[in-house]
This record gives C-alpha cells, sequence and structure tokens, in this order.
C-alpha cells in the first residue's frame, strides 16, 4: 500500500516511524510547508519524492492513502481534496476548528467507500483500550474520570520544542481527547460546561480551562487543562469505576494504588500512533469502516462547539475572525 505524508513536522515524524513497522506499507511522498527540510524528512526516511504541493502528492502513481499532519486550520479542506482525488485518508487530531468544516468532510466521506478516519490515538492507547474491553466485557463501568491536561506552553512551539507558524487550541486540540474518549468509554454526552482563564496577549488563546461532562450513562469527567504548567507534562487520566481505580499515563497504565498494570500483550505494539495507524491500513485492505472514522467522532466535535458557542457567549472566546487574524500575523512571523 502506497502513503503520502503531509506535513513533515514533529507528529509527521512520529507517523513516519510507526508506518515503516507495517508489513507492505510505502511511504512513496512527503509533503512539507518548506521545500528543504521536506527533502531533508524524505531522505531521513528513505522517501523518494519531497514536495511542497499537496496536488503533486495526489498525483504520485500508484498512491492509496494520504495521512494529513497538518496544521489544524488545514486539515478540513485538506481532508475534502484527498477524498475528492479518490484516496483514503486519515486526519490527525483534531478534524477541524470549527464544526462547519467539521460537518463537510462527513458529508465529503459518505457514500465513497473511502476510509476516512481522525486520528483519535487515545482510543488506540494500550492503557485505555485495556479499560474499554473491561467495559465491552461487562466488567466494570466508569463512575468518574478526572482527566489533566498539562503543558508549558507560553511561547509558539511544537512537540519538538521548535518555534512554529500556528498555534494549537486547549478546546479544539486538547480537549477532543478526552472529550472523545469519554463518550468511548462512557456512553453518549448529554451534558457539558466549560470555563476558561485569561488569554495569552499574542497568541489570543486560552491558557487555562475547565471542562465538565455528563454521560447518558450517568457518569461524569473532569478535564483540567493549562498551558501554563511547569512540572509533569501530559495527559493524566484516573477512570474511577465501579470496580477499581486505574490511572492512564499515555500507554502505560497503573492501578488507583499505583500498581503496574502489564499492557504489553494488549496489542501487537505499546505505540499509539502506530497502532492508529495500523487500524487505519487494516480498514482500508478489509474495506470497512475504522475506529475513529469521521462518523464515529463526529459527535465530539458537537459537543465541542456546544461549549465554544458557551465560551463565546460568555465574552471571553475568541471569534472566528479573531482566530484567522492571528494565523496571519502569525504565518508572516514565520516567513
Amino acid at each position: 500500500m502506497k502513503i503520502a505524508l503531509v506535513g513533515a513536522g514533529a507528529f509527521g515524524e512520529k507517523h513516519l516511524d510507526g508506518l515503516k513497522n507495517i508489513d507492505g506499507v510505502e511511504v512513496i511522498s512527503v509533503v512539507g510547508r518548506r521545500l528543504a527540510p521536506t527533502q531533508a524528512i524524505a531522505a531521513k526516511y528513505g522517501v523518494r519524492h519531497a514536495t511542497t504541493d499537496l496536488a503533486e502528492a495526489l498525483g504520485q502513481p500508484g498512491l492509496d492513502a494520504v495521512i494529513l499532519c497538518t496544521p489544524t486550520q488545514m486539515h478540513a479542506n485538506q481532508a475534502i481534496q484527498c477524498l475528492e482525488a479518490g484516496k483514503h485518508v486519515q486526519v490527525e487530531i483534531p478534524l477541524c476548528d470549527n464544526l462547519a468544516e467539521g460537518e463537510a468532510v462527513l458529508r465529503k466521506s459518505e457514500g465513497t467507500g473511502l476510509v476516512a478516519m481522525v486520528g483519535h490515538t487515545r482510543r488506540f492507547n494500550p492503557s485505555h483500550q485495556y479499560i474499554h474491553r473491561k467495559i465491552a466485557a461487562g466488567e466494570l463501568a466508569v463512575q468518574q474520570m478526572d482527566v489533566q491536561t498539562y503543558f508549558f506552553r507560553r511561547k509558539n512551539m511544537n512537540a519538538k520544542g521548535e518555534p512554529r507558524s500556528w498555534t494549537d487550541h486547549l478546546l479544539w486540540h486538547h480537549a477532543a481527547h478526552t472529550i472523545d474518549l469519554f463518550a468511548w468509554q462512557a456512553g453518549p454526552i448529554v451534558q457539558a460546561n466549560a470555563i476558561e482563564g485569561p488569554h495569552h496577549p499574542e497568541l489570543g488563546i486560552a491558557m487555562d480551562m475547565s471542562i465538565q461532562l455528563k454521560a447518558e450513562s450517568g457518569a461524569i469527567c473532569t478535564l483540567s487543562l493549562s498551558f501554563n504548567n511547569d512540572g509533569p507534562l501530559g495527559t493524566f487520566f484516573r477512570y474511577i469505576c465501579d470496580n477499581g481505580t486505574w490511572i492512564a499515563r499515555y500507554d502505560d497504565l497503573v492501578t488507583g494504588r499505583e500498581e503496574p498494570v502489564d499492557v504489553s500483550k494488549v496489542d501487537v505494539s505499546m505505540n499509539g500512533i502506530e497502532l492508529q495507524d495500523r487500524e487505519f491500513i487494516a480498514a482500508i485492505r478489509e474495506g470497512r469502516e475504522p475506529n475513529a472514522s469521521v462518523a464515529q467522532v463526529m459527535p465530539c466535535y458537537r459537543v465541542i462547539d456546544k461549549l465554544a458557542r458557551q465560551l463565546a457567549a460568555s465574552g471571553v472566546a475568541p471569534d472566528r475572525a479573531d482566530l484567522d487574524s492571528r494565523e496571519e500575523s502569525l504565518a508572516r512571523l514565520s516567513t
């Protein structure tokens, strides 16, 4: 199977690392914003074609599928471009930063016979798979999830600590992981509330946020997010269940008493992104809907849209024009 990787940054490399472990997969094109760094990444991974033009990559002979690791604001339009070219597509999280664009991707994907998937990695981390299988087997039910998503990002840096020309968002980007995961583990979300702290004077985004969720099952979730945390970084999930407590830290899992849980046999890898890519490839080969398809994750983005509207009504959230202006300013600074 021939793949194009679009977005040769920090997360693009994570996907390239995972894809090289999957039999029968060949990355034939890498697409990036600047040609020289893109060529360097392509050379590092033995990819023969590098370009700054997605259309050029889509025209490569024999191309089957595309993985998009580009800035959030490009995700929806690029996903539609890939689908219109007849290519399967996996979009890194989040699918969109406004609901209308996400719904447009869903409409475009319907009835095409193409796999359209979103990189909701938490569904694939062995730690969360372990809990999900126990829930599916009727061995436990979530009563409460307590989640902390903490970073120290007072400057506009990527996952490798490098400056970038766009910025992510606590709500549309980071909260999307937990909102989708909570629904996947506890059932449809019926109630949601959000509050946020002051906005960064240059980036224009909230630096701290608190979200409360309630599922149809009665389970609740409290999510705390911050770009101000000078301490352990990442996301930590506490599952308080009717039959035990667990704490998930990405691919690792411990009990509520910090006793390690062996999740090495949950799947063929301990790398959530590799497992996500394996699901994408398997769904294409088997002609089926993947876990974390666009259709499956759209309820998450509808909840996020409601929260965004709630924050906007309180007078603290930036509107779309403000976001567009910020992205244009950041782009100018990066050139």
